[in-house]
């Protein structure tokens, strides 16, 4: 069981390297493309999707999936396998998290890269090249950001200029609309639960229809930051499901984030 256990050990850590190592050289990717002619077009109802994209999420893949041939892999802009259901390991890729921003010239969007063991984050990058921020978390270890640690904000108290994420579900919060007129607005939803992570968000919350590779990133580096991120029920979040498709989650400080899903639950959505 010991070796076992060594085993699984060094894996993570081989793979930690591989992690950062393949994200950093992403980012770069997709700076080297921001804020220039794109190709780009909408795929299902209204998501966008460009040529970066698909470069971003290549490169990835060329690097992952080489190095670890026996690891599963789920990714935004590659089609699924089935196969991923029956690996312990398996990658989660969103190449850019928050494409719309990134085709609009805004700063807010990021790669974002979560290695997941038996349905829960063991590994973490958040990369926000435009703005040279780097989030990472190992399980068990604590959560980093350019290499030093964070911490998610203390307390209860519901401060609405520090809270985003849907303006109904902020509204809801709140005694009066008047209260969430400031609240922020991030594109990318990997890098807004990264924000909580650090501290600069007291809590955000993610709408229904986000997927595994919007959140399996983050996931981890908001709980290795002292932070809890959970369905708005509580309940916790597993990936590499058959659906990858969540429904509204929310994320915060560990004290604030129990008082956030109380709420809730006394006042339910309709």
């Amino acid at each position: 069981m010991a070796d076992a256990s060594a085993a699984a050990s060094d894996v993570l850590t081989r793979d930690a390297a591989l992690l950062k190592e393949t994200v950093r050289e992403a980012g770069a990717l997709a700076l080297s493309l921001f804020r220039t002619e794109l190709k780009n077009w909408t795929k299902g109802a209204s998501s966008p999707v460009s040529e970066a994209d698909i470069a971003v999420n290549d490169l990835i893949a060329g690097r992952l999936r080489s190095a670890t041939p026996d690891h599963g892999w789920l990714s935004e802009e590659s089609a699924d396998d089935d196969a991923r259901l029956g690996k312990h390991l398996v990658w989660i890729v969103d190449p850019i998290d928050g494409t719309r921003g990134y085709l609009a010239g805004r700063e807010d969007w990021c790669i974002s890269v979560a290695l997941v063991e038996d349905a829960r984050p063991a590994l973490a990058a958040v990369f926000a090249p435009a703005s040279d921020e780097f989030f990472f978390a190992a399980r068990g270890r604590g959560a980093l950001l350019n290499g030093l640690p964070i911490h998610a904000t203390l307390g209860t108290a519901l401060d609405f200029s520090r809270i985003a994420g849907p303006k109904p579900l902020v509204q809801r919060l709140s005694r009066s609309s008047g209260e969430i007129s400031l609240h922020p607005r991030i594109g990318s939803l990997a890098l807004r639960l990264c924000r909580v992570a650090q501290g600069t968000l007291d809590a955000a919350f993610a709408g229904g229809q986000s997927r595994d590779w919007d959140l399996a990133a983050a996931n981890l580096i908001v709980q290795e930051a002292n932070g809890n991120m959970t369905a708005l029920s509580g309940d916790t979040i597993l990936y590499n499901r058959r659906e990858v498709t969540h429904g509204v989650l929310v994320a915060a400080g560990r004290d604030r984030h129990a008082s956030i899903v109380e709420h809730f639950r006394t006042r339910p959505l309709p």
